[in-house]
């Protein structure tokens, strides 16, 4: 945004300082993406294990700023555009129970985050950010909350450690799940509502629920998007309070009240519910906040230091996955025992 302030020559050398570093991450997206087309990896998980390997870049003088600008700027232009796969008519395809089910377990899972860190040995930044992550969208939303934190020296790792266990989590639900669900007895509908609020990431989401049937993919799916549009909720919610308890510095800033990146997405959100937007645009929106995701999180797995990542520990993997379980439990009860979703009907 600062480049808009500039002159135009001013502006010109501002963007070919960003270049190189930009063009890094960029071919780093495309090969992530193209190994996961064509071999079935999350795509996530390979930019950012791709991003690590070639991390020494983001000490060089020509690719610095440009990773920066990855790692900060596209990051938050990708959880803008999430926006427009939300709409205020899923809350009628989907029911008020099921939204009332994704509402409440959201904060409850965050607060089993925060209940458990100091058994796993963390305080309340790894907590938010993992029990978010686990609760909302994954890692998209891993790196919308490390977003608005403070940062600190371990931000980075605590990230990257957060993406990857919640990818592979992910992973493995997407092939356990499903299988779990016919176990407990649900039918397709219900087993779209159990993948879809359990299941961290969209892309592990949308293959086990079609795993099982079109009305199962349809309806987790739905569910999932109705967990990305909690993420702006909580943002807001985690910005106000850091900014409350955050003291301003002449090396620290507090963080602004309402992130222009949730401005944005609600804005989205809330065009794509009052228009009826043509398809090809909600395509090329989902697309590009993926492609943009992607970007991102190469240029934060280039920022990252292996050997500081693995500091990070098993208490951390532990932790992650007591929180997927408890999330997975809570899911599993409430549709095996509540009574409104005894009678839950497509």
């Amino acid at each position: 945004m600062q480049l808009l302030t500039l002159s135009k020559s001013d502006r010109i050398a501002g963007l070919q300082a960003l270049l190189p570093g930009v063009m890094v991450i960029l071919v780093i997206a495309l090969a992530s993406r193209f190994i996961s087309e064509h071999y079935g990896a999350p795509a996530m998980l390979l930019a950012l294990l791709f991003g690590i390997s070639m991390n020494f870049l983001s000490t060089h003088d020509d690719c610095a700023p440009g990773i920066a600008f990855g790692a900060k700027t596209v990051l938050r232009f990708g959880v803008a555009l999430l926006g427009l796969r939300i709409s205020f008519d899923m809350i009628g395809t989907l029911g008020w129970p099921v939204v009332a089910l994704v509402v409440a377990m959201v904060p409850m899972t965050i607060g089993f985050g925060f209940l458990v860190a100091r058994f796993f040995g963390f305080a309340n930044r790894f907590a938010f950010l993992s029990s978010g992550a686990v609760a909302i969208c994954g890692a998209s939303a891993a790196m919308a909350i490390a977003a608005i934190q403070p940062k600190d020296e371990k931000s980075d790792d605590r990230l990257v450690f957060t993406v990857v266990g919640v990818t592979l989590l992910s992973t493995a639900a997407m092939i356990l799940y499903p299988i779990l669900s016919q176990f407990l007895g649900f039918d397709d509908h219900k087993a779209g509502i159990y993948l879809g609020a359990t299941i961290h990431d969209v892309a592990q989401v949308v293959g086990a629920g079609f795993s099982i049937s079109p009305e199962a993919g349809e309806t987790a799916t739905l569910v999932k998007l109705l967990r990305v549009a909690m993420l702006a909720p909580v943002i807001m919610a985690a910005t106000f309070l850091i900014h409350r308890h955050t003291t301003t510095t002449a090396e620290h800033q507090r963080p602004p009240l309402m992130p222009a990146f949730v401005v944005g997405f609600i804005a989205l959100a809330t065009l794509n519910s009052l228009l009826a937007l043509p398809q090809p645009v909600l395509a090329l929106a989902a697309s590009g906040s993926g492609w943009l995701l992607l970007a991102s999180i190469a240029a934060v797995g280039l920022q990252t230091r292996p050997a500081e990542v693995l500091k990070v520990g098993r208490a951390a993997a532990g932790m992650l996955l007591a929180e997927t379980l408890f999330l997975a439990a809570l899911v599993a009860l409430a549709l095996t025992f509540l009574p409104q979703f005894s009678t839950a009907t497509p």
